[in-house]
Protein backbone atom coordinates (compact mmCIF):
# COMPACT_ATOMS: atom_id res chain seq x y z
CA UNK A 1 0.00 0.00 0.00
CA UNK A 2 1.18 3.61 -0.56
CA UNK A 3 0.28 6.73 1.47
CA UNK A 4 -0.44 9.83 -0.86
CA UNK A 5 -2.44 12.98 -0.19
CA UNK A 6 -4.84 14.46 -3.05
CA UNK A 7 -6.27 17.87 -2.48
CA UNK A 8 -5.73 17.76 1.59
CA UNK A 9 -7.00 14.49 1.67
CA UNK A 10 -5.11 11.43 3.00
CA UNK A 11 -5.59 8.14 0.55
CA UNK A 12 -4.00 4.77 1.01
CA UNK A 13 -4.14 2.57 -2.32
CA UNK A 14 -2.65 -0.40 -3.62
CA UNK A 15 0.65 -0.08 -5.07
CA UNK A 16 0.19 0.40 -8.66
CA UNK A 17 -2.95 2.19 -8.26
CA UNK A 18 -2.62 5.14 -10.59
CA UNK A 19 -2.96 9.00 -9.21
CA UNK A 20 -6.57 8.81 -11.31
CA UNK A 21 -7.61 6.03 -9.49
CA UNK A 22 -6.65 6.57 -6.44
CA UNK A 23 -8.51 10.01 -6.89
CA UNK A 24 -12.05 8.36 -8.01
CA UNK A 25 -11.39 6.36 -4.61
CA UNK A 26 -12.06 9.81 -3.16
CA UNK A 27 -14.83 10.94 -5.31
CA UNK A 28 -12.70 13.70 -7.08
CA UNK A 29 -13.58 14.03 -10.49
CA UNK A 30 -10.14 14.54 -12.88
CA UNK A 31 -10.83 14.76 -16.28
CA UNK A 32 -9.85 12.35 -19.16
CA UNK A 33 -9.94 12.23 -22.70
CA UNK A 34 -7.36 9.85 -24.39
CA UNK A 35 -7.84 7.08 -21.36
CA UNK A 36 -9.92 4.49 -21.64
CA UNK A 37 -10.12 1.95 -18.67
CA UNK A 38 -7.92 -1.27 -19.72
CA UNK A 39 -7.43 -0.60 -23.37
CA UNK A 40 -5.41 3.38 -22.83
CA UNK A 41 -3.26 5.17 -20.55
CA UNK A 42 -1.02 6.81 -22.61
CA UNK A 43 -1.34 10.15 -20.82
CA UNK A 44 -0.94 11.60 -24.56
CA UNK A 45 -3.79 13.99 -24.61
CA UNK A 46 -2.21 15.89 -21.23
CA UNK A 47 -6.30 16.71 -20.20
CA UNK A 48 -5.63 14.36 -16.69
CA UNK A 49 -3.18 16.25 -15.74
CA UNK A 50 -2.63 17.25 -11.30
CA UNK A 51 -0.12 19.40 -10.08
CA UNK A 52 2.80 16.74 -8.40
CA UNK A 53 5.00 19.41 -6.18
CA UNK A 54 6.56 21.76 -9.49
CA UNK A 55 5.71 19.35 -11.82
CA UNK A 56 2.43 18.77 -14.12
CA UNK A 57 1.75 14.99 -14.41
CA UNK A 58 -0.19 12.64 -16.26
CA UNK A 59 -2.31 10.98 -13.86
CA UNK A 60 -3.92 8.61 -15.91
CA UNK A 61 -0.50 6.79 -16.44
CA UNK A 62 1.80 8.16 -13.24
CA UNK A 63 1.56 5.54 -10.53
CA UNK A 64 0.52 6.71 -6.97
CA UNK A 65 3.39 6.96 -4.72
CA UNK A 66 4.29 7.30 -1.42
CA UNK A 67 4.75 11.24 0.24
CA UNK A 68 3.05 12.62 -3.05
CA UNK A 69 1.18 15.76 -2.38
CA UNK A 70 -0.80 15.94 -5.54
CA UNK A 71 -3.52 19.04 -6.38
CA UNK A 72 -6.21 18.49 -8.63
CA UNK A 73 -8.00 21.66 -9.05
CA UNK A 74 -5.05 24.65 -9.18
CA UNK A 75 -4.82 27.41 -11.60
CA UNK A 76 -1.95 26.16 -13.36
CA UNK A 77 -4.16 22.79 -13.64
CA UNK A 78 -7.19 24.21 -14.81
CA UNK A 79 -5.29 26.60 -17.21
CA UNK A 80 -3.09 23.84 -18.80
CA UNK A 81 -6.10 21.61 -19.52
CA UNK A 82 -7.96 24.46 -21.14
CA UNK A 83 -4.90 25.37 -23.34
CA UNK A 84 -4.85 21.74 -24.09
CA UNK A 85 -8.30 21.47 -25.43
CA UNK A 86 -8.59 24.71 -26.87
CA UNK A 87 -5.25 23.02 -28.97
CA UNK A 88 -7.31 20.25 -30.08
CA UNK A 89 -10.15 22.23 -30.96
CA UNK A 90 -8.11 24.28 -33.21
CA UNK A 91 -7.61 21.29 -35.63
CA UNK A 92 -11.11 19.66 -35.22
CA UNK A 93 -13.94 20.09 -37.67
CA UNK A 94 -16.16 21.51 -35.28
CA UNK A 95 -19.64 20.96 -36.98
CA UNK A 96 -20.96 19.92 -33.51
CA UNK A 97 -24.65 20.18 -34.34
CA UNK A 98 -24.78 17.97 -37.33
CA UNK A 99 -21.98 15.06 -36.28
CA UNK A 100 -23.59 11.87 -35.73
CA UNK A 101 -21.84 12.09 -32.33
CA UNK A 102 -23.54 15.15 -31.07
CA UNK A 103 -24.45 15.41 -27.07
CA UNK A 104 -22.53 11.66 -27.34
CA UNK A 105 -18.93 13.47 -27.57
CA UNK A 106 -16.64 13.27 -24.90
CA UNK A 107 -14.69 16.24 -26.78
CA UNK A 108 -18.01 18.44 -27.02
CA UNK A 109 -18.54 17.58 -23.18
CA UNK A 110 -15.09 18.27 -21.82
CA UNK A 111 -15.16 21.57 -23.33
CA UNK A 112 -18.41 22.42 -21.63
CA UNK A 113 -16.90 21.08 -18.56
CA UNK A 114 -14.33 23.55 -18.60
CA UNK A 115 -16.29 26.22 -19.67
CA UNK A 116 -14.31 26.75 -23.05
CA UNK A 117 -15.66 29.72 -25.23
CA UNK A 118 -13.63 31.02 -27.65
CA UNK A 119 -10.60 29.45 -29.03
CA UNK A 120 -7.70 32.13 -30.05
CA UNK A 121 -5.64 29.12 -31.98
CA UNK A 122 -6.91 30.05 -35.03
CA UNK A 123 -4.73 28.52 -37.82
CA UNK A 124 -4.34 25.93 -40.29
CA UNK A 125 -6.32 22.76 -40.65
CA UNK A 126 -5.62 19.47 -41.88
CA UNK A 127 -8.03 19.11 -45.09
CA UNK A 128 -8.07 15.36 -45.78
CA UNK A 129 -11.84 13.87 -46.50
CA UNK A 130 -13.70 11.08 -45.39
CA UNK A 131 -12.99 7.29 -45.77
CA UNK A 132 -16.87 6.32 -46.32
CA UNK A 133 -15.90 3.11 -49.04
CA UNK A 134 -16.08 0.47 -46.14
CA UNK A 135 -19.50 -0.93 -46.18
CA UNK A 136 -19.26 -0.86 -42.38
CA UNK A 137 -17.21 1.60 -41.11
CA UNK A 138 -16.34 5.25 -42.27
CA UNK A 139 -13.57 7.20 -40.97
CA UNK A 140 -13.23 11.38 -40.67
CA UNK A 141 -10.07 11.79 -39.84
CA UNK A 142 -10.50 15.91 -39.49
CA UNK A 143 -12.25 14.96 -36.61
CA UNK A 144 -9.59 12.48 -35.38
CA UNK A 145 -8.12 13.72 -32.22
CA UNK A 146 -5.06 11.51 -31.77
CA UNK A 147 -6.11 10.40 -28.84
CA UNK A 148 -5.07 6.30 -29.60
CA UNK A 149 -8.28 4.63 -27.97
CA UNK A 150 -8.99 3.10 -31.49
CA UNK A 151 -5.57 2.05 -32.33
CA UNK A 152 -4.93 0.95 -28.91
CA UNK A 153 -8.12 -1.58 -29.30
CA UNK A 154 -7.40 -2.67 -32.66
CA UNK A 155 -4.17 -3.47 -31.76
CA UNK A 156 -4.45 -4.68 -28.21
CA UNK A 157 -7.36 -5.83 -27.88
CA UNK A 158 -8.43 -7.58 -31.37
CA UNK A 159 -4.66 -8.11 -32.37
CA UNK A 160 -5.69 -6.93 -36.23
CA UNK A 161 -3.87 -4.27 -36.23
CA UNK A 162 -5.66 -2.39 -38.90
CA UNK A 163 -4.94 1.09 -38.17
CA UNK A 164 -2.33 3.12 -36.62
CA UNK A 165 -0.34 7.05 -36.69
CA UNK A 166 1.08 7.54 -40.24
CA UNK A 167 2.77 10.65 -40.98
CA UNK A 168 4.51 13.00 -38.54
CA UNK A 169 4.31 16.14 -36.92
CA UNK A 170 0.88 18.27 -38.19
CA UNK A 171 0.78 15.42 -40.74
CA UNK A 172 -0.08 12.85 -38.38
CA UNK A 173 -3.37 11.09 -38.52
CA UNK A 174 -4.91 7.49 -37.89
CA UNK A 175 -5.45 5.71 -40.98
CA UNK A 176 -4.55 1.83 -42.32
CA UNK A 177 -1.16 1.65 -43.71
CA UNK A 178 -0.37 3.81 -47.12
CA UNK A 179 -2.94 6.01 -46.30
CA UNK A 180 -5.28 2.75 -47.71
CA UNK A 181 -9.14 2.83 -47.23
CA UNK A 182 -10.41 0.76 -43.98
CA UNK A 183 -11.91 -1.32 -47.24
CA UNK A 184 -8.50 -2.31 -48.72
CA UNK A 185 -7.07 -4.07 -45.84
CA UNK A 186 -7.84 -6.44 -43.44
CA UNK A 187 -10.24 -4.80 -40.76
CA UNK A 188 -12.67 -7.45 -39.67
CA UNK A 189 -15.58 -4.54 -40.02
CA UNK A 190 -16.21 -5.25 -35.76
CA UNK A 191 -16.51 -1.64 -34.91
CA UNK A 192 -14.65 -1.49 -31.58
CA UNK A 193 -12.60 1.36 -33.39
CA UNK A 194 -15.98 3.32 -32.80
CA UNK A 195 -17.12 2.27 -29.70
CA UNK A 196 -13.30 3.53 -28.40
CA UNK A 197 -13.58 6.42 -30.50
CA UNK A 198 -14.53 10.01 -28.03
CA UNK A 199 -15.83 12.01 -30.64
CA UNK A 200 -17.30 11.57 -34.36
CA UNK A 201 -13.63 10.37 -35.58
CA UNK A 202 -15.23 6.56 -36.57
CA UNK A 203 -19.09 5.83 -37.17
CA UNK A 204 -20.75 3.18 -38.89
CA UNK A 205 -22.09 3.30 -42.50
CA UNK A 206 -25.61 4.58 -42.28
CA UNK A 207 -28.42 2.71 -44.22
CA UNK A 208 -31.25 4.64 -42.61
CA UNK A 209 -32.26 6.83 -45.51
CA UNK A 210 -32.60 3.43 -47.82
CA UNK A 211 -35.04 1.86 -44.98
CA UNK A 212 -37.12 4.62 -45.18
CA UNK A 213 -37.02 4.91 -48.57
CA UNK A 214 -38.07 1.11 -48.81
CA UNK A 215 -41.13 1.46 -45.76
CA UNK A 216 -42.10 4.33 -48.03
CA UNK A 217 -42.27 2.35 -51.10
CA UNK A 218 -45.95 1.19 -51.92
CA UNK A 219 -44.44 -1.95 -53.96
CA UNK A 220 -42.49 -3.05 -51.01
CA UNK A 221 -43.02 -5.65 -48.30
CA UNK A 222 -40.37 -4.49 -45.99
CA UNK A 223 -39.71 -7.01 -43.12
CA UNK A 224 -38.08 -6.19 -40.20
CA UNK A 225 -35.68 -9.03 -37.68
CA UNK A 226 -34.21 -8.19 -34.20
CA UNK A 227 -30.98 -9.33 -32.86
CA UNK A 228 -30.85 -10.86 -29.05
CA UNK A 229 -28.58 -8.32 -27.90
CA UNK A 230 -30.71 -5.25 -29.62
CA UNK A 231 -33.15 -5.60 -26.71
CA UNK A 232 -30.47 -5.59 -23.50
CA UNK A 233 -28.89 -2.36 -24.83
CA UNK A 234 -31.80 0.26 -27.36
CA UNK A 235 -33.41 1.56 -23.53
CA UNK A 236 -30.26 3.39 -22.88
CA UNK A 237 -30.67 5.49 -26.14
CA UNK A 238 -33.53 6.41 -23.99
CA UNK A 239 -32.23 7.39 -20.57
CA UNK A 240 -33.27 3.88 -19.56
CA UNK A 241 -30.44 2.52 -17.42
CA UNK A 242 -28.02 0.02 -19.26
CA UNK A 243 -28.76 -3.77 -18.16
CA UNK A 244 -32.79 -3.51 -18.69
CA UNK A 245 -34.42 -4.73 -21.57
CA UNK A 246 -36.51 -3.41 -23.30
CA UNK A 247 -38.00 -6.19 -25.64
CA UNK A 248 -41.67 -5.50 -26.21
CA UNK A 249 -40.85 -1.51 -26.39
CA UNK A 250 -38.86 -2.33 -29.50
CA UNK A 251 -41.75 -4.57 -31.24
CA UNK A 252 -44.11 -1.79 -30.82
CA UNK A 253 -41.16 1.05 -32.10
CA UNK A 254 -40.69 -1.64 -35.05
CA UNK A 255 -44.49 -1.42 -35.93
CA UNK A 256 -45.24 2.49 -35.60
CA UNK A 257 -42.33 2.98 -37.61
CA UNK A 258 -43.88 1.41 -40.65
CA UNK A 259 -42.51 -2.26 -41.18
CA UNK A 260 -44.83 -4.53 -42.10
CA UNK A 261 -43.75 -7.39 -40.13
CA UNK A 262 -41.46 -7.80 -37.01
CA UNK A 263 -39.53 -10.97 -36.90
CA UNK A 264 -37.42 -11.72 -34.01
CA UNK A 265 -33.54 -12.86 -34.91
CA UNK A 266 -33.85 -15.72 -32.21
CA UNK A 267 -35.88 -17.68 -33.78
CA UNK A 268 -32.98 -18.89 -36.53
CA UNK A 269 -30.71 -18.48 -33.33
CA UNK A 270 -32.75 -21.62 -32.39
CA UNK A 271 -33.32 -23.01 -35.96
CA UNK A 272 -28.63 -22.38 -36.02
CA UNK A 273 -28.62 -24.68 -33.32
CA UNK A 274 -30.76 -27.59 -34.90
CA UNK A 275 -28.44 -27.29 -38.24
CA UNK A 276 -24.94 -26.44 -36.17
CA UNK A 277 -25.57 -29.28 -33.43
CA UNK A 278 -26.53 -31.73 -35.80
CA UNK A 279 -23.56 -30.89 -37.87
CA UNK A 280 -20.90 -31.15 -34.71
CA UNK A 281 -22.86 -34.66 -34.29
CA UNK A 282 -21.95 -35.54 -37.36
CA UNK A 283 -18.47 -34.35 -37.31
CA UNK A 284 -18.14 -36.26 -33.64
CA UNK A 285 -19.05 -39.28 -35.45
CA UNK A 286 -16.66 -39.20 -38.49
CA UNK A 287 -14.07 -37.44 -36.76
CA UNK A 288 -13.76 -34.98 -39.84
CA UNK A 289 -12.75 -31.31 -38.86
CA UNK A 290 -12.76 -31.18 -36.01
CA UNK A 291 -13.12 -28.79 -33.84
CA UNK A 292 -16.38 -27.14 -35.29
CA UNK A 293 -16.18 -23.64 -35.01
CA UNK A 294 -19.39 -21.02 -34.42
CA UNK A 295 -19.82 -18.97 -37.51
CA UNK A 296 -22.61 -16.60 -36.03
CA UNK A 297 -19.93 -13.66 -36.18
CA UNK A 298 -19.15 -12.13 -39.05
CA UNK A 299 -16.25 -10.06 -37.63
CA UNK A 300 -14.63 -13.64 -36.75
CA UNK A 301 -15.43 -14.90 -39.71
CA UNK A 302 -13.47 -12.65 -42.08
CA UNK A 303 -10.83 -12.37 -39.56
CA UNK A 304 -10.23 -16.15 -40.02
CA UNK A 305 -10.68 -16.10 -43.66
CA UNK A 306 -7.04 -13.14 -43.37
CA UNK A 307 -5.18 -14.99 -40.65
CA UNK A 308 -6.39 -18.70 -40.14
CA UNK A 309 -7.41 -19.43 -43.95
CA UNK A 310 -6.17 -23.42 -43.33
CA UNK A 311 -8.68 -23.46 -40.43
CA UNK A 312 -11.93 -22.40 -42.45
CA UNK A 313 -12.49 -26.15 -43.24
CA UNK A 314 -13.16 -25.92 -39.09
CA UNK A 315 -15.64 -23.38 -39.62
CA UNK A 316 -19.37 -24.77 -39.51
CA UNK A 317 -21.31 -24.32 -42.62
CA UNK A 318 -24.03 -22.83 -40.69
CA UNK A 319 -24.78 -18.67 -42.02
CA UNK A 320 -25.47 -16.03 -39.22
CA UNK A 321 -29.28 -16.65 -37.78
CA UNK A 322 -29.77 -13.16 -39.27
CA UNK A 323 -29.09 -14.62 -42.76
CA UNK A 324 -30.82 -17.94 -41.84
CA UNK A 325 -34.28 -16.10 -41.33
CA UNK A 326 -33.44 -13.63 -44.52
CA UNK A 327 -33.10 -16.64 -46.80
CA UNK A 328 -36.32 -18.04 -45.22
CA UNK A 329 -38.43 -14.76 -45.58
CA UNK A 330 -37.69 -15.12 -49.10
CA UNK A 331 -38.19 -18.29 -49.51
CA UNK A 332 -40.66 -19.94 -46.42
CA UNK A 333 -42.21 -16.96 -45.83
CA UNK A 334 -42.70 -15.87 -49.38
CA UNK A 335 -44.30 -18.76 -50.05
CA UNK A 336 -46.53 -19.06 -47.02
CA UNK A 337 -48.20 -15.32 -48.45
CA UNK A 338 -47.78 -15.57 -52.14
CA UNK A 339 -45.98 -13.03 -52.36
CA UNK A 340 -43.11 -12.45 -55.32
CA UNK A 341 -39.80 -12.31 -53.05
CA UNK A 342 -38.69 -9.72 -55.17
CA UNK A 343 -41.10 -7.36 -53.40
CA UNK A 344 -39.97 -8.65 -50.12
CA UNK A 345 -36.82 -6.16 -48.38
CA UNK A 346 -35.36 -7.25 -45.48
CA UNK A 347 -34.51 -5.18 -42.83
CA UNK A 348 -32.33 -6.74 -39.63
CA UNK A 349 -31.07 -4.53 -36.78
CA UNK A 350 -27.88 -5.69 -35.52
CA UNK A 351 -25.80 -4.70 -32.53
CA UNK A 352 -22.93 -5.57 -35.28
CA UNK A 353 -21.46 -3.10 -37.67
CA UNK A 354 -19.94 -5.81 -39.28
CA UNK A 355 -22.96 -7.24 -40.54
CA UNK A 356 -23.29 -4.67 -42.87
CA UNK A 357 -20.65 -6.39 -44.63
CA UNK A 358 -22.02 -9.73 -44.15
CA UNK A 359 -24.91 -8.75 -45.82
CA UNK A 360 -23.48 -7.88 -49.02
CA UNK A 361 -21.05 -11.34 -49.54
CA UNK A 362 -22.54 -13.46 -53.03
CA UNK A 363 -21.95 -16.06 -50.46
CA UNK A 364 -25.39 -15.07 -48.77
CA UNK A 365 -27.79 -15.18 -51.52
CA UNK A 366 -29.96 -17.68 -53.24
CA UNK A 367 -31.80 -17.14 -57.00
CA UNK A 368 -30.03 -14.11 -57.41
CA UNK A 369 -31.50 -12.11 -54.10
CA UNK A 370 -29.60 -11.13 -51.06
CA UNK A 371 -30.72 -12.85 -47.77
CA UNK A 372 -30.54 -9.79 -45.71
CA UNK A 373 -31.01 -6.32 -48.27
CA UNK A 374 -30.57 -3.45 -45.10
CA UNK A 375 -28.81 -3.95 -42.04
CA UNK A 376 -28.82 -0.63 -39.21
CA UNK A 377 -27.14 -1.21 -35.92
CA UNK A 378 -29.21 0.12 -32.58
CA UNK A 379 -27.50 3.16 -32.41
CA UNK A 380 -29.15 3.65 -36.32
CA UNK A 381 -32.79 2.41 -34.89
CA UNK A 382 -32.76 4.66 -31.84
CA UNK A 383 -31.95 7.56 -34.49
CA UNK A 384 -35.30 6.67 -36.70
CA UNK A 385 -37.09 6.40 -33.39
CA UNK A 386 -36.63 9.56 -32.38
CA UNK A 387 -36.73 10.91 -36.15
CA UNK A 388 -40.31 9.55 -36.11
CA UNK A 389 -41.13 11.81 -32.61
CA UNK A 390 -41.59 8.12 -31.06
CA UNK A 391 -41.87 8.24 -27.55
CA UNK A 392 -40.01 5.09 -26.61
CA UNK A 393 -40.55 5.30 -22.71
CA UNK A 394 -44.06 5.31 -22.56
CA UNK A 395 -44.88 2.60 -25.47
CA UNK A 396 -46.87 -0.52 -24.86
CA UNK A 397 -45.66 -3.89 -25.12
CA UNK A 398 -46.23 -5.89 -27.93
CA UNK A 399 -44.70 -9.62 -28.87
CA UNK A 400 -43.15 -10.38 -32.17
CA UNK A 401 -45.21 -11.51 -35.33
CA UNK A 402 -44.87 -15.02 -36.28
CA UNK A 403 -44.24 -17.78 -37.94
CA UNK A 404 -40.63 -15.76 -36.90
CA UNK A 405 -41.52 -14.46 -33.04
CA UNK A 406 -41.05 -17.58 -31.04
CA UNK A 407 -37.98 -18.40 -29.42
CA UNK A 408 -36.71 -20.20 -26.59
CA UNK A 409 -34.21 -19.12 -24.01
CA UNK A 410 -31.25 -20.78 -25.43
CA UNK A 411 -31.58 -18.20 -28.40
CA UNK A 412 -31.75 -15.11 -26.46
CA UNK A 413 -28.27 -16.10 -24.85
CA UNK A 414 -26.82 -16.27 -28.60
CA UNK A 415 -25.91 -12.30 -27.34
CA UNK A 416 -23.25 -12.64 -24.80
CA UNK A 417 -19.81 -14.79 -24.74
CA UNK A 418 -20.40 -18.26 -24.45
CA UNK A 419 -24.13 -18.59 -25.25
CA UNK A 420 -23.66 -20.10 -28.77
CA UNK A 421 -21.65 -22.40 -26.99
CA UNK A 422 -24.33 -22.99 -24.02
CA UNK A 423 -27.53 -23.72 -26.49
CA UNK A 424 -25.36 -25.66 -28.46
CA UNK A 425 -24.71 -28.13 -25.70
CA UNK A 426 -28.39 -27.96 -24.32
CA UNK A 427 -29.41 -29.73 -27.23
CA UNK A 428 -26.86 -31.62 -28.20
CA UNK A 429 -26.35 -33.43 -24.63
CA UNK A 430 -30.63 -34.24 -25.03
CA UNK A 431 -30.30 -35.70 -28.74
CA UNK A 432 -27.07 -37.55 -27.65
CA UNK A 433 -27.69 -38.55 -24.43
CA UNK A 434 -31.67 -39.27 -24.93
CA UNK A 435 -32.48 -37.40 -21.69
CA UNK A 436 -33.53 -35.02 -19.87
CA UNK A 437 -30.74 -32.40 -19.05
CA UNK A 438 -31.88 -31.45 -14.79
CA UNK A 439 -30.03 -28.52 -15.11
CA UNK A 440 -29.75 -25.68 -18.64
CA UNK A 441 -27.24 -23.78 -17.41
CA UNK A 442 -23.71 -24.30 -18.64
CA UNK A 443 -21.64 -22.22 -16.02
CA UNK A 444 -18.45 -23.34 -17.24
CA UNK A 445 -18.92 -21.27 -20.60
CA UNK A 446 -20.33 -18.07 -18.75
CA UNK A 447 -18.06 -14.74 -17.52
CA UNK A 448 -15.86 -12.68 -18.78
CA UNK A 449 -12.15 -14.69 -18.87
CA UNK A 450 -10.89 -14.09 -22.24
CA UNK A 451 -10.28 -17.61 -23.10
CA UNK A 452 -12.53 -20.25 -21.34
CA UNK A 453 -12.47 -23.89 -21.43
CA UNK A 454 -15.71 -26.62 -20.69
CA UNK A 455 -15.45 -30.57 -20.80
CA UNK A 456 -19.52 -31.98 -20.83
CA UNK A 457 -19.91 -35.60 -20.01
CA UNK A 458 -22.62 -37.21 -21.78
CA UNK A 459 -24.25 -39.90 -19.54
CA UNK A 460 -22.89 -42.25 -22.84
CA UNK A 461 -19.67 -41.85 -21.77
CA UNK A 462 -18.89 -39.49 -24.61
CA UNK A 463 -16.91 -36.32 -24.05
CA UNK A 464 -17.41 -32.74 -25.70
CA UNK A 465 -13.95 -30.83 -24.78
CA UNK A 466 -14.97 -27.17 -25.89
CA UNK A 467 -13.61 -23.37 -25.72
CA UNK A 468 -15.02 -20.23 -25.77
CA UNK A 469 -13.21 -17.16 -26.55
CA UNK A 470 -14.39 -13.13 -26.86
CA UNK A 471 -12.18 -10.67 -28.22
CA UNK A 472 -10.62 -11.43 -31.49
CA UNK A 473 -7.20 -11.32 -29.38
CA UNK A 474 -8.60 -14.26 -27.46
CA UNK A 475 -9.49 -15.80 -30.45
CA UNK A 476 -5.94 -15.89 -31.89
CA UNK A 477 -4.83 -17.55 -28.73
CA UNK A 478 -7.27 -20.12 -28.71
CA UNK A 479 -6.63 -21.13 -32.07
CA UNK A 480 -3.07 -20.82 -31.98
CA UNK A 481 -3.30 -23.59 -29.58
CA UNK A 482 -5.37 -25.65 -31.88
CA UNK A 483 -3.10 -25.01 -35.39
CA UNK A 484 0.12 -25.76 -32.96
CA UNK A 485 -1.40 -28.83 -31.69
CA UNK A 486 -1.09 -28.18 -28.31
CA UNK A 487 -4.31 -29.11 -27.29
CA UNK A 488 -7.90 -30.68 -29.05
CA UNK A 489 -11.34 -29.34 -29.08
CA UNK A 490 -14.66 -31.05 -30.38
CA UNK A 491 -15.90 -27.10 -30.23
CA UNK A 492 -14.81 -23.33 -30.26
CA UNK A 493 -17.05 -20.89 -29.63
CA UNK A 494 -15.51 -17.47 -30.96
CA UNK A 495 -17.36 -14.04 -30.77
CA UNK A 496 -15.33 -10.76 -32.28
CA UNK A 497 -16.27 -8.40 -29.52
CA UNK A 498 -15.41 -8.62 -26.05
CA UNK A 499 -18.18 -9.80 -23.94
CA UNK A 500 -19.99 -10.89 -27.14
CA UNK A 501 -23.01 -9.17 -28.92
CA UNK A 502 -24.34 -6.99 -26.00
CA UNK A 503 -20.68 -5.08 -26.38
CA UNK A 504 -20.97 -5.16 -30.27
CA UNK A 505 -19.78 -2.00 -32.22
CA UNK A 506 -23.32 -0.95 -32.89
CA UNK A 507 -24.58 -0.74 -29.73
CA UNK A 508 -24.87 2.70 -27.92
CA UNK A 509 -21.41 4.15 -27.47
CA UNK A 510 -21.00 4.53 -23.30
CA UNK A 511 -19.09 7.34 -22.17
CA UNK A 512 -15.06 6.50 -20.70
CA UNK A 513 -16.25 8.00 -17.12
CA UNK A 514 -18.62 5.25 -17.15
CA UNK A 515 -16.97 2.82 -18.36
CA UNK A 516 -14.50 3.60 -15.33
CA UNK A 517 -16.83 2.31 -12.55
CA UNK A 518 -18.90 0.05 -14.34
CA UNK A 519 -18.68 -2.71 -17.03
CA UNK A 520 -21.24 -2.75 -19.25
CA UNK A 521 -20.67 -6.23 -20.82
CA UNK A 522 -21.78 -7.49 -17.07
CA UNK A 523 -24.73 -5.13 -17.00
CA UNK A 524 -25.98 -5.89 -20.62
CA UNK A 525 -25.51 -9.57 -20.48
CA UNK A 526 -27.65 -9.92 -17.10
CA UNK A 527 -30.51 -8.64 -18.83
CA UNK A 528 -29.95 -11.66 -21.15
CA UNK A 529 -29.59 -14.15 -18.88
CA UNK A 530 -32.98 -12.78 -17.35
CA UNK A 531 -34.50 -13.43 -20.53
CA UNK A 532 -33.68 -16.83 -20.57
CA UNK A 533 -34.54 -17.55 -17.41
CA UNK A 534 -37.94 -16.18 -17.96
CA UNK A 535 -38.91 -18.33 -21.02
CA UNK A 536 -41.10 -21.36 -20.75
CA UNK A 537 -38.87 -23.17 -22.92
CA UNK A 538 -34.93 -22.64 -22.91
CA UNK A 539 -33.63 -25.71 -25.64
CA UNK A 540 -34.06 -24.72 -28.89
CA UNK A 541 -35.55 -28.32 -30.21
CA UNK A 542 -38.43 -27.68 -27.89
CA UNK A 543 -39.36 -24.41 -30.06
CA UNK A 544 -42.33 -25.52 -31.57
CA UNK A 545 -42.04 -23.70 -34.95
CA UNK A 546 -38.88 -24.91 -35.16
CA UNK A 547 -40.49 -28.73 -35.57
CA UNK A 548 -43.08 -26.71 -37.70
CA UNK A 549 -40.97 -25.54 -40.42
CA UNK A 550 -38.99 -28.29 -40.67
CA UNK A 551 -42.15 -30.21 -41.43
CA UNK A 552 -43.25 -28.04 -43.47
CA UNK A 553 -40.15 -27.06 -45.52
CA UNK A 554 -36.73 -28.00 -44.28
CA UNK A 555 -37.62 -31.66 -44.22
CA UNK A 556 -34.49 -32.13 -41.61
CA UNK A 557 -31.48 -30.53 -40.30
CA UNK A 558 -28.79 -30.58 -42.72
CA UNK A 559 -31.22 -31.64 -45.27
CA UNK A 560 -30.66 -30.81 -48.72
CA UNK A 561 -33.19 -28.16 -48.61
CA UNK A 562 -31.63 -26.86 -45.46
CA UNK A 563 -28.03 -26.54 -47.27
CA UNK A 564 -29.58 -24.32 -49.76
CA UNK A 565 -31.36 -22.16 -48.01
CA UNK A 566 -29.13 -22.03 -44.38
CA UNK A 567 -25.59 -22.90 -45.21
CA UNK A 568 -22.52 -21.10 -46.76
CA UNK A 569 -18.83 -21.28 -47.43
CA UNK A 570 -15.69 -19.20 -46.62
CA UNK A 571 -13.26 -17.24 -48.96
CA UNK A 572 -9.40 -16.95 -48.12
CA UNK A 573 -8.22 -13.69 -48.08
CA UNK A 574 -4.94 -12.30 -48.53
CA UNK A 575 -3.48 -11.47 -44.95
CA UNK A 576 -2.54 -8.09 -45.04
CA UNK A 577 -4.82 -6.50 -48.23
CA UNK A 578 -8.15 -7.38 -48.94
Amino acid sequence: MVKLTIDGIQVEVPKGTTILEAARTLDIHIPTLCHLKGVNNSGSCRVCVVESGPRLVASCSIMAEDGMDIKTNTAKVRESRKTVVKLILSDHKRECTTCIRSENCELQSLSSELNIRDIEYDGERLQLGTDSLSPSVSRDPEKCILCGRCISTCSKVQEVHAIGFIERGFDTTVAPAYAKSLDDVFCTNCGQCITACPVGALYEKENIKDVWKAIYDKEKYVVVQTAPAIRAALGEEFGIPVGTSVTGKMVAALRRLGFDKVFDTDFTADLTIMEEGTELISRLTSGENLPLMTSCCPGWIKFAEHFYPDMLDNLSTCKSPHEMEGALIKSYFAEKMAMDPKKIVTVSIMPCTAKKFESARGELSNDGLQDVDLVLTTRELARMIKEAGIDFENLPVEEFDNPFGESTGAAVIFGVTGGVAEAALRTVFEILSGKELETVNYTAVRGLEGVKEAVIELPNGMTINSIVAHGLGNARKALDVVRNGEKQYHFIEVMACPGGCVTGGGQPIVDSEYRMDHDIRLQRASAIYAEDESKVLRKSHKNPYITKIYEEFLEAPNSEVSHKHLHTHYVKREKFWK
